[in-house]
C-alpha cells in the first residue's frame, strides 16, 4: 500500500543576531511566521524571509522551514 502525505501546516523561523554576550558569544532572537502556504517553494520562502530580514535592524543569521504532514496508508 502507498502511504500519501498530506501537508497540515508549515511555520517559518528566521533567526537575528542581535547583539553580544559578555563572554563574546552572539545573542539570537528567532522570529516565526505560521500558515505558510503548502504550495509555496522554497525559494519564495526564503526570498521573503530574506526580504523581510531587509527591514531589521539586526543580520539574518538563518532561515528554517518547518513542516507538519500527516500520513495515512491507504
Amino acid at each position: 500500500m502507498a502511504v500519501t502525505e498530506i501537508t497540515l501546516d508549515s511555520i517559518v523561523s528566521t533567526k537575528y543576531q542581535t547583539g553580544t554576550s559578555p563572554a563574546g558569544g552572539p545573542v539570537t532572537q528567532k522570529k516565526s511566521l505560521n500558515y505558510v502556504k503548502p504550495t509555496a517553494t522554497s525559494q519564495d520562502i526564503y526570498d521573503v524571509a530574506a526580504a523581510l530580514s531587509g527591514l531589521s535592524q539586526y543580520p539574518l543569521l538563518n532561515v528554517v522551514l518547518s513542516k507538519n504532514w500527516e500520513l495515512t496508508d491507504e
